[in-house]
């Protein structure tokens, strides 16, 4: 299973930064990497679905699946939590697929400790106001979440340079292709 591994990318940083747009151009460019289907206890935004975008899960649900080790990692994130279910993981492994995870930072550093052979990319913005104007513009947070998803961020840019690779996105085209890079250069080297 350590060849399987390597064939797993993290890609981690701010809430805002584009990391799920950035994930979508990838797999676009590279279809046979799938995506982990996160757990998260907050409730859907319009348009998402249970078990497609997120595992919705009301929180005692989450506790239980702590206590029963289901999950790889867990955070809490702005009043919610998130977490990676090892089954959605293992699974796709197990099918001989490259998985992708799209976590935050606190999740990151768990897979770290369980699986130091995942590629872990840190997506990073190209300014603190690219950050506040993305959170805006989404429209999904009031106010005071994005004040709170901006402190959290801050803290989070701090650890950039705990990541084996950063990748600026100032350019969802450039950055989509040096992520691209990045992951086909890891699966090359993987095994089988």
């Amino acid at each position: 299973m350590t060849s399987a591994k390597s064939s797993v990318f993290v890609i981690t940083g701010p809430s805002g930064v584009g990391k799920g747009s950035l994930i979508s151009g990838l797999r676009e460019r590279i279809p046979s990497l799938q995506l982990s289907t996160s757990a998260t206890t907050r409730k859907p935004r319009g348009g998402e679905a249970d078990g497609v975008d997120y595992h919705f899960l009301e929180p005692e649900e989450f506790d239980r699946r702590i206590a029963a080790g289901e999950f790889l990692e867990y955070a809490d994130y702005s009043g919610n939590r998130y977490g990676t279910l090892r089954s959605e993981v293992e699974g796709r492994i197990a099918a001989g697929h490259p998985v992708v995870l799209e976590i935050e930072v606190q999740g990151a550093r768990q897979v770290r400790d369980t699986m130091p052979a995942a590629v872990q990319v840190f997506i990073a913005p190209p300014g603190h106001d690219s950050l506040r104007s993305r959170l805006e513009g989404r429209g999904t947070d009031n106010p005071e979440a994005i004040k709170a998803r901006l402190a959290v961020a801050e803290e989070e840019l701090l650890a950039r340079d705990e990541f084996q690779h950063q990748v600026v996105n100032d350019d969802l085209e450039r950055a989509t292709t040096e992520l691209e890079a990045i992951v086909r250069d890891k699966l090359s080297q993987s095994p089988g």
